[in-house]
């Protein structure tokens, strides 16, 4: 059965409702950075609207938090309503930030469900679905959401077992679901499937994720994942873009965040992944951005211990080669004792400010010699001789200058004839 290839749009960890490094905005009376993370997300939307994609795969964590506030789910609920208004089914896999904190009580994005919003599938248990894209093509598509305890193991199973015991039995009790949902997806080879996870690979780059966790990590090995049973594997959970099988089949893609949270993701690339997928076969890229970038995150670093005098001219000459339009920005300084009063602080901030976004941070890592000790003796003990010559030994003086130099001293020191 020949079908038409299926245009991918793999995207995870939105977190809406991130707030730190942000001011209000004058428009809509959110946090700034909540508006960041808003736009990003119209802007995957944007494209998948524009570049006829077939699919939408949203790997997990909707919100920075269990409970988010009304208007960040209207926010979000508004966005993928239009991929699906657009017939765009869109796959909505449950992550750890997505969870409530008691079991009885339902997911931040369970409302898709409830109200059985056509073309919308969440992913809230281990399940294989049978979904039929934009233009007609069917594909698999494989869930498995955030592992807890409860979803893998009975009470009678974990009972008596340490920690790590039971994080060993979880995590071997995860692989063997995976290989399942693939053993199932391989009873109908003709048609494409796919895998989607949020959870850690143990290969896997970790990062910022750490700092917001929510919920004890369960990590699957990569080779649980590399199966040719499926031909992309979309994860999420992890911030930072990566490819974990290189170019071998099937591509196990972490997507990453679509914006940086914090500093620790200063240098790494936010976006989305769209990827071409056939039976066996596909190739995919990742975009960082379509009409609005992610917002940068800029550290201005200066080592002042070299000049001489005033060092403020450096450090606004550093913050002037940088351009810092709409940044988060921190300057890092480091500098000698006697240069920290002669800082014009003042005009440094006002320059960020001029210049920046948000200021993060301004930090001084100032240089104090540590007083030598002349050892573990008395020094009224000494004559003035012998605290010279303990002197030099401790500031490691030579020998022969050493000897010169006290010579010279007695010199000095000698009674007038």
């Amino acid at each position: 059965m020949t079908t038409l290839p299926i245009r991918l749009l793999h995207i995870a960890d939105i977190h809406i409702g991130m707030e730190n490094y942000g001011r209000t905005d004058p428009q809509t009376g959110l946090n700034g950075r909540v508006m960041d993370f808003l736009r990003r997300l119209s802007d995957a939307v944007d494209y998948a609207l524009d570049h006829e994609i077939d699919i939408v795969i949203f790997a997990g964590d909707a919100y920075k938090t269990r409970d988010p506030n009304p208007t960040f789910q209207r926010e979000f609920a508004r966005r993928m309503k239009r991929l699906a208004d657009a017939g765009i089914p869109v796959v909505m896999l449950v992550g750890n930030h997505d969870l409530p904190a008691v079991a009885q009580r339902a997911t931040s994005i369970g409302i898709f469900s409830t109200l059985a919003v056509p073309n919308t599938f969440l992913g809230n248990r281990e399940k294989l679905w049978q979904i039929t894209c934009r233009r007609g093509q069917p594909v698999q598509v494989a869930t498995v959401p955030y592992p807890l305890k409860s979803g893998l193991l009975t009470d009678e199973e974990s009972r008596g077992k340490s920690i790590a015991e039971v994080d060993a039995l979880m995590q071997q009790t995860l692989a063997e679901n995976i290989r399942a949902l693939a053993g199932e997806a391989r009873q109908q080879p003709d048609i494409p499937a796919l895998l989607t996870g949020h959870f850690t690979v143990q290969e896997a780059s970790t990062g910022s994720e750490r700092s917001i966790m929510i919920g004890r990590d369960v990590a699957v090995a990569r080779s649980v994942l590399a199966d040719p049973a499926w031909d992309y594997v979309a994860l999420g959970h992890i911030h930072k873009h990566q490819s974990l099988n290189g170019d071998a089949h099937p591509p196990v893609i972490y997507s990453g965040s679509i914006e940086r949270i914090d500093f620790g993701e200063e240098r790494e690339p936010k976006g989305w992944v769209v990827a071409t997928i056939q039976r066996g076969r596909a190739d995919w890229q990742f975009v960082a951005h379509y009409r609005r970038p992610a917002r940068p995150f800029i550290t201005i670093a200066v080592d002042l211990r070299g000049e001489e005098g005033d060092p403020t001219p450096a450090v606004l000459a550093a913050i002037a080669q940088r351009e810092l339009t709409d940044a988060v920005v921190r300057v890092n300084l480091r500098l000698r004792a006697e240069q920290e009063t002669l800082l014009q602080e003042r005009e440094v901030l006002a320059a960020l400010h001029g210049a920046a976004y948000f200021v993060a941070g301004f930090n001084k890592d100032v240089e104090r010699p540590e007083r030598q000790r002349l050892g573990a003796v008395s020094v009224e003990s000494l004559a003035p001789r012998e605290l010279l010559a303990r002197y030099f030994e401790v500031t490691e003086v030579s020998p022969q200058r050493s000897a010169r130099l006290l010579q010279a001293a007695e010199e000095l020191m000698a009674e007038p004839t």
